[in-house]
């Protein structure tokens, strides 16, 4: 546990970023430019939160356990910063608990955030140790995690718009990690946090792997993700090949695309089925898209048409059966088919290209159509109506910091409630 004692206060450092070679000729380039995506608000530099906070832990009211994050270890709750009365994130995790393994991640993940200091990145506001328990504090994320809000209040996807203002700030900060060499190897819905001032951060960073190994960048790695069976639907086939070509960063923008897949229809590609199949149908380069009608013929892709509106490949009858049970049982049909845009479907055709060279990089990506077009008609609200535009593109979500939902919360403190997070839904944060 002494791992701790030499970063008790988070420090933000300005790291001076490691220039990469970002330009690929890939499929994307109908719909790439090499012009800056308009404005939003994910890129508005952040208001850094002056507030010392302390190491003791009286100054913590714990309101309402959110949810659990590393493989269940910690607990994120709400809480209240009590000198300032600021509504924070607390995460505990029992040091007694953890592997010697367990404990090298999270020293990994304390030591990494110190070089961050991006708007789209998520880090602590201070880190400390008590009765063998490691206390991380960060800002609260008033609308919590993009999994939490599709399955509270989108259970049938989110709208494009609410999509590509969520994606341009996850591809900001990746730019970021990926320029500074590193791999996030986790990026999925849980892992995207969502404040109440409009901003949206990358969480997720234990997962995370440099590529600059003794001053020297490594054009590939070969390392698997501590935990990846949890995370499986979401990984790279090359990631998951484990052969002599390694990966790289693009392995991000295939996580990316399925990410895409699920906060556009409520629902993960490959989750429903047995881990043995799904690295079958990804290896053998199964392909993955939206699920709606096709705004195109699906041929002039190189894909097969089938009923369930996917390439299953040859294991069609597996992939439809799991994407029809998870449709028609687990979850309520749309009264009606999602018409996605023909712009949002190439986007997350590139994402998912199987050959990673054929993917974009994530500042490509920035530049793709799909987030221009939606930056742009949401760019001159945004300069005028931060908030509002936001809180339109969210509506019915209610955030934590409401005063209804604190009240809520008060009664959690109480004791009446401590099972569910404060919006009445059962803990759904990972960090």
């Amino acid at each position: 546990m002494t791992f701790v004692r030499d970063c008790s206060c988070i420090s933000h450092t300005s790291v001076e970023n490691i220039s990469v070679e970002d330009h690929y000729d890939t499929v994307s380039h109908h719909y790439l430019t090499n012009e800056p995506a308009a404005c939003s608000l994910s890129e508005t530099p952040p208001n850094d939160d002056m507030t010392v906070y302390s190491t003791d832990i009286s100054h913590y009211q714990l309101l309402s356990e959110l949810g659990k994050g590393f493989h269940d270890l910690s607990v994120v709750c709400l809480a209240r910063h009590r000198p300032t009365g600021n509504l924070v994130a607390v995460k505990r995790t029992n040091l007694d608990n953890c592997t010697e393994e367990q404990l090298g991640v999270l020293q990994n993940e304390v030591l990494q955030t110190q070089l961050f200091h991006h708007p789209n990145i998520l880090t602590s506001q201070i880190v400390f140790t008590s009765s063998s328990k490691l206390w991380v504090i960060s800002p609260l994320m008033a609308y919590g995690s993009a999994e939490c809000l599709v399955k509270t209040y989108f259970s049938d996807g989110m709208s494009e718009s609410l999509i590509a203002f969520i994606l341009y700030g996850v591809l900001k900060g990746l730019d970021y990690l990926h320029r500074m060499g590193y791999i996030h190897r986790s990026v999925k819905a849980s892992h995207i946090l969502l404040s109440g001032d409009g901003r949206v951060y990358l969480s997720g960073l234990h997962s995370l792997y440099s590529m600059v190994r003794d001053g020297k960048r490594s054009k590939v790695v070969y390392d698997v993700p501590e935990q990846s069976s949890t995370v499986l639907p979401w990984l790279s086939p090359e990631l998951l090949r484990q052969d002599l070509h390694g990966y790289d960063v693009k392995s991000d923008i295939y996580s990316l695309g399925i990410t895409a897949c699920e906060l556009a229809s409520g629902r993960v590609p490959f989750q429903d089925m047995h881990p043995t199949l799904m690295l079958l149908q990804k290896l053998k380069g199964s392909h993955c898209c939206l699920l709606d009608i096709h705004p195109f013929p699906l041929e002039g892709l190189g894909l097969k048409v089938s009923r369930s509106g996917v390439d299953s490949g040859i294991g069609e009858s597996v992939a439809t059966s799991s994407i029809m049970r998870t449709m028609t049982g687990e979850r309520p049909q749309s009264p009606a088919p999602k018409n996605f845009s023909v712009l949002f479907h190439n986007f997350v055709e590139l994402c998912l290209q199987h050959d990673p060279e054929k993917r974009p990089s994530a500042r490509s990506l920035l530049t793709h159509a799909f987030l221009k077009q939606y930056n742009l008609l949401l760019g001159l609200q945004v300069k005028r109506h931060t908030k509002e535009s936001f809180l339109n593109l969210l509506h019915p979500a209610v955030p934590l910091n409401n005063p209804r939902v604190l009240a809520k919360a008060a009664q959690t403190a109480a004791g009446q409630d401590s099972t569910t997070s404060p919006d009445g839904t059962a803990g759904a944060w990972e960090f």
